[in-house]
């Protein structure tokens, strides 16, 4: 349920895979190179230049058989060329979202329509303020996430739970632009207790939870499949009574973001012991519908379906 959002797409995008120490140098001066260009040009003019990155990455082959065959997995009706296209313009989006990681704080914070066309559910978003309980900030791996979750602080306070990177330069960089953008930050090593300490402040919490969890996780369907998802924010909402609210970002033609926040996700009879369980299970439906209607958004790169659901006798 930790986001790791941007150091993961800057190393999907750019580099390829070496030694540990060579890796960390390598990604590092990747970076440094992509927020120079991103910051010298004008946005969202540099979008094109992120797009062709993305080609760059898709070419040179970068995870491109996980996503291919997570694709096949996903949409076996389609035909192969059509899945094919669809692929490379994800590469396209993931280079012009990492494009914009460079300058995530000016542009969270930008005049509002200038970056951020609209914003969708708002009512939403006043009702869980109003509540004084606090709000769970949900989404998955589904366009530019975090300008998602940093514009929505202009509603109330939002703090990011987060994995720190291993390469030190970067979560560095990543930890000074999430914070020019105004949310707080929450890492996962600080355990719960952070984040029941900041719903009782009735701050909001960002969180991810639409990657494999391993033995971790609960197994709900994903794309017709038993995937193993966190149950963190399912067991958190229950346990505090903080709403659940599925927040997506989708781009327009011009550049700039519509962002869509959803009613709150809820369960008949939350009380039962598989209440987490049924809560995971529907916020994840409501991640596949919206990946179903713009599937070059979502994060194809991770294998989502890694682990094998226990087998029963």
């Amino acid at each position: 349920m930790a986001a790791r959002a941007g150091g993961e797409r800057l190393r999907s995008v750019a580099a390829p895979a070496t030694r540990p120490g060579a890796r960390d140098a390598l990604e590092a001066w990747l970076a440094h190179g992509l927020i120079a260009a991103a910051r010298r040009g004008r946005w969202p003019q540099n979008l094109g230049a992120g797009a062709r990155l993305g080609e760059i990455a898709h070419a040179l082959g970068i995870r491109r058989r996980v996503a291919e065959a997570n694709l096949r997995l996903a949409f076996p009706e389609l035909a192969n060329v059509k899945r094919a296209r669809l692929l490379l313009e994800h590469y396209r989006e993931l280079g012009r979202v990492c494009m914009e990681y460079a300058r995530l704080g000016e542009l969270a914070t930008a005049p509002e329509g200038q970056v951020v066309a609209n914003i969708e559910g708002v009512e939403h978003l006043l009702r869980a303020r109003e509540s004084g309980r606090g709000a769970i900030l949900l989404t998955g791996h589904f366009g530019n996430f975090e300008l998602l979750g940093a514009s929505l602080g202009r509603y109330n306070p939002v703090d990011f739970v987060v994995k720190e990177l291993s390469n030190p330069k970067m979560e560095a960089w990543i930890a000074a632009e999430r914070r020019a953008a105004g949310v707080g930050l929450i890492p996962t090593g600080a355990g719960i207790r952070g984040v029941l300490t900041a719903l009782q402040a009735n701050r909001w919490i960002a969180m991810l939870a639409d990657q494999d969890a391993r033995r971790h996780g609960t197994f709900v369907p994903f794309f017709g499949r038993p995937a193993s998802t966190p149950v963190g924010p399912a067991a958190i909402a229950l346990r505090t009574g903080a709403p659940i609210l599925m927040g997506f970002d989708r781009r327009l033609p011009d550049g700039r973001h519509v962002l869509t926040v959803e009613p709150p996700v809820t369960i008949e009879h939350p009380g039962r012991p598989d209440a987490a369980q049924r809560l995971t299970a529907a916020h994840t439906a409501r991640l596949e519908a919206r990946i179903r209607e713009q599937p070059s958004l979502w994060f194809w790169l991770h294998r989502r379906w890694k682990t094998a659901p226990p087998q029963t006798s």
